[in-house]
């Protein structure tokens, strides 16, 4: 049997757990967006403080305060940017760039910009937030800006978007099947 070096299986290890880590801050905003607050809870251990502006509390009541928050939206979006990891061991403290939309039925709409600080713990083998807290950096209130006709979201009456807040949408399809050319 041929044995890895130390140095390299250790490198290994930090960038599966790097890997595995910004998963959880995938699953997150994917969660919170698509409504699917059984997959956001999924990136919290129990005993977790969400520190989130007007929120303080335990994942159970952050994710029941972000359902009433999230949706009686259009849509929101979180985008996850810059990421930056300091592993030590089975902790790890992160800085994670981010970029919020929520669109009502109406404008003024929302961009949030900020950053979640993040405590993770391994535990069992497994990466989860163990505290967080969520910097808000800036705030902006967005008009509607009109699509030109036949960009989305402005489909064909035969066609409505495929884009729901829930396990309907298109990105939970397997196999992913688009619409077919005419």
């Amino acid at each position: 049997m041929v044995r890895m070096d130390p140095d390299l299986e250790k490198r290994i290890r930090e960038q599966l757990d790097r890997d595995e880590i910004w998963r959880v801050m995938q699953r997150y905003g994917r969660g919170i967006d698509r409504l699917d607050f059984e997959l956001a809870r999924s990136c919290y251990w129990d005993d977790c403080i969400e520190d989130h502006g007007a929120f303080v509390g335990f994942p159970d009541e952050f994710v029941k305060w972000a359902h009433s928050c999230c949706t009686p939206r259009v849509s929101t979006q979180h985008a996850v940017l810059n990421h930056y990891c300091d592993l030590q061991g089975d902790d790890a403290y992160c800085e994670t760039y981010y970029i919020y939309t929520d669109k009502g039925e109406q404008p003024p709409h929302l961009m949030s910009t900020g950053r979640y600080v993040d405590h993770f713990q391994k535990r069992n083998g497994e990466w989860r937030i163990a505290n967080r807290v969520c910097i808000i950096e800036a705030q902006y209130a967005l008009d509607d800006f009109p699509m030109p006709p036949g960009m989305p979201p402005h489909y064909t009456e035969e066609e409505p978007s495929q884009a729901t807040r829930d396990r309907n949408d298109v990105s939970y399809h397997r196999p992913l099947v688009p619409r077919q050319p005419k």
